[in-house]
């Protein structure tokens, strides 16, 4: 997945502005986070992240293409079984501004099939208008407040690791991904920011669409 217009951990204050109705962060959460992992299942990150989720009693939320899904199944249900939310991320990992509107509703529908669930995030956070405009009949939108660029080749393991944690605060959605890209720097960060979190007060909960705008 992820990258905004703006290639900033935290671009809610701006896409804010032009995306009222999407959802950056949950307020109200005084000490609650929402870790969310994008792109998956794999058939290895999965069962890695899901591990270190049960270590700190965490749940979180699970944005899955509708190709992955389809391929690991089982995955999908582990998932569900231990209490964790999902959520439609495309069936292809399309990018909004390079697809026509039928199009990408099309291959959101397509996901829908594998992926039982009202939240949506888009690819690349990249989503036109006229697509939202008709995704808000069925779906509510999640963005993030958070983003770790584990997937980014120039982000190293220590930057990751503070750009989540310098970052977060009450009611934050914060991002990772469960890709090759991701992989090494998954693997290293997620079980510090659970326990430097934890360490902190913070519990970390499953978005619910009773959470949200939109």
């Amino acid at each position: 997945m992820a990258m905004w217009t703006w290639n900033l951990i935290n671009p809610a204050f701006l896409s804010g502005l032009i995306f009222p109705r999407f959802n950056y962060r949950i307020s109200g959460s005084q000490d609650a986070v929402f870790l969310t992992f994008d792109d998956g299942p794999h058939p290895e990150l999965t069962p890695f992240v899901l591990d270190a989720l049960a270590n700190y009693g965490a749940k979180a939320t699970f944005f899955m293409l509708g190709c992955n899904v389809e391929k690991h199944p089982e995955l999908l249900k582990r998932i569900l079984d231990e209490g964790h939310a999902i959520g439609n991320h495309t069936y292809n990992h399309l990018n909004g501004w390079l697809t026509n509107r039928s199009s990408y509703l099309q291959d959101i529908k397509k996901a829908a099939g594998y992926i039982h669930s009202k939240l949506f995030r888009p690819p690349y956070g990249r989503i036109l208008p006229s697509q939202s405009k008709r995704l808000f009949e069925d779906y509510k939108i999640v963005m993030w407040d958070v983003m770790s660029y584990d997937f980014h080749p120039e982000t190293s393991p220590e930057k990751c690791l503070s750009n989540v944690l310098d970052h977060t605060k009450p009611g934050s959605i914060i991002v990772f991904h469960e890709n090759e890209k991701a992989s090494t720097k998954l693997q290293q960060v997620l079980p510090k920011v659970l326990e430097v979190l934890s360490m902190k007060g913070y519990r970390f909960l499953p978005i619910q669409v009773s959470d949200l705008k939109g």
